[in-house]
């Protein structure tokens, strides 16, 4: 029985980070983030990251939001009680999956910034119901809620400087 439960738990992690990881990869793949022209070409604040910067530290935060969720999942509260910090969740994977093609496939930093304020929002939601279950859980979340707020400054600052 507990080697059922173990490999239930094992499975749940790797389907966590799947789902993670995979609406990152398949975001930016759609989004056309890579050796993109017209973001080349805007004015950008001097504080703009490197563009190496951005595939490992999305990596790792897709990562942290896998095991994050991954702890909720595996959790032993019922799962109705867990179903909003569920579905919050989803909703701030959603709208992470729309900024990237909303800001570089159709070129619209005032929609993106709109956007990712929204995210920002749901990520604080789900943080807080995280914290319900699991602090471990809500604290992986912090980096990504550092780094979103970071591309909302950065977001804004392009917009600002181009528009």
């Amino acid at each position: 029985m507990e080697t059922e439960k173990n490999i239930s738990s094992f499975w749940k992690l790797i389907i966590s980070i799947i789902i993670c990881e995979a609406t990152g990869i398949v975001s930016s793949l759609l989004a056309s983030a890579a050796n993109n022209a017209w973001f080349d070409s805007l004015a950008k604040p001097e504080w703009n990251p490197p563009a190496y910067l951005f595939a490992p530290v999305w990596t790792t935060l897709y990562l942290l939001m896998g095991i994050s969720l991954w702890i909720i999942w595996k959790g032993n509260a019922p799962e109705t009680r867990k179903q909003k910090a569920y579905y919050l969740f989803a909703i701030q994977l959603f709208l992470n999956f729309w900024w990237s093609i909303i800001f570089f496939k159709f070129h619209h930093p005032l929609i993106s910034l709109v956007e990712i304020i929204l995210m920002l929002i749901m990520i604080v939601f789900t943080i807080i119901h995280f914290s319900k279950f699991s602090k471990l859980a809500a604290w992986l979340l912090v980096p990504y809620i550092s780094w979103v707020s970071f591309a909302t400054l950065l977001n804004y600052s392009i917009w600002y400087l181009n528009k």
